[in-house]
């Protein structure tokens, strides 16, 4: 019930991005590192080349060394706009994960005074930039994060990509995490992260970050450890994005990075013995016939249920199937655990 209670708090405090933001006068580069994203990088492209009331920015798109046609869909759309320019890239060199050193060679083509890094599966609305440079200008952050939209179709996606947004309000104190300098109290999506280029530079941009594969969080953690600040914020009107498109793809997408996501082993057990008794026990024992576990069964669909009427997500049936939800988190971290040191993802190990 009390995290049920904090989850409601934080959706009022939740920041909320301008409908009708003001026009950015400063240049801003938006990087987008690309790895075999042939199918969705035109749409990607297409939706940043239609932003609108920012009056000088460019697009950097980095090919990660791709096997499919991403280069050439990229340079394709160079072609055609003045605004796009495509970098390559060779893989990253020992020492560096893939996508930590694309952003760093992006960072480092760029000459914006706002850096926004995009993933290729996100769609930006056409006032998306706009909106979230002046959240980061108008609350004095140096970094903000507008959590996008989650698209989920298939059983799979709906039982946990709801959980990405859901776990951050249930858990963080936002309103304290968005100013607090403890790395501890950061939440952070990669898939549409705006950044100052000075507070980035002092933060020692992703080369601070290099061997991390959730470089989302660990970044806004090196902004806060050099004297930065920054959070999440409301990004449901400004972006969407489709991570998974099958139970195969979201099991190797959570089986690279949730052994990481709590910290060491006694951690990640606490963690998931902290989640089975509040969200999987009260559903077994109501069905059991018991009313106290009914009511902590009620507690957990209400949080799940006004976070996904906030996000935009599908609130019922799927709110009532959260401890289904939590269970099948529970056993991908177990997954990603016991496969930790071989995981690859896109043809790369992850070590």
């Amino acid at each position: 019930m009390a995290l049920t209670t904090h989850s409601l708090l934080n959706l009022r405090a939740l920041a909320r991005p301008a409908l009708e933001p003001p026009p950015v006068r400063e240049k801003v580069s938006v990087l987008v590192p690309a790895r075999d994203e042939a199918a969705r990088l035109t749409e990607c492209l297409e939706s940043l080349l239609d932003q609108v009331d920012v009056a000088d920015y460019e697009v950097l798109v980095l090919d990660d060394a791709s096997t499919d046609a991403t280069a050439a869909i990229a340079r394709g759309v160079a072609a055609r706009d003045g605004r796009v320019r495509v970098l390559g890239g060779d893989g990253p060199p020992p020492g560096w994960l893939g996508k930590p050193h694309a952003c760093a060679q992006l960072a480092d083509a760029a000459d914006g005074a706002v850096y926004v890094f995009v993933d290729a599966d996100v769609r930006l609305a056409p006032h998306a930039l706009a909106a979230g440079i002046d959240l980061l200008r108008r609350q004095g952050l140096d970094l903000v994060s507008p959590y996008p939209r989650q698209l989920s179709r298939t059983w799979a996606e709906r039982l946990v990509q709801p959980l990405l947004q859901w776990s951050w309000v249930t858990t963080l104190p936002l309103r304290r995490a968005a100013t607090s300098s403890r790395p501890s109290l950061s939440a952070a999506n990669g898939q549409f992260l705006i950044v100052d280029a000075a507070a980035y530079d002092r933060a020692g941009g992703h080369a601070a970050v290099r061997t991390e594969v959730l470089e989302d969080l660990a970044l806004l953690r090196a902004v806060k450890r050099s004297g930065g600040s920054g959070g999440v914020a409301d990004g449901t009107e400004l972006a969407t994005c489709r991570m998974y498109e099958n139970f195969a793809e979201l099991r190797a997408g959570y089986a690279k990075s949730l052994h990481t996501a709590f910290g060491p082993a006694p951690a990640a057990v606490a963690v998931a013995a902290g989640l089975a008794v509040t969200y999987v026990v009260p559903a077994v024992a109501a069905l059991g016939g018991s009313r106290v576990g009914l009511l902590g069964y009620a507690a957990g669909v209400v949080g799940r249920y006004a976070v996904a009427e906030r996000t935009q997500a599908r609130s019922l049936p799927d709110s009532l199937a959260h401890p289904l939800s939590i269970a099948l988190l529970l056993a991908l971290l177990a997954d990603s655990w016991r496969g930790r040191g071989r995981h690859r993802w896109k043809g790369r190990a992850l070590t």
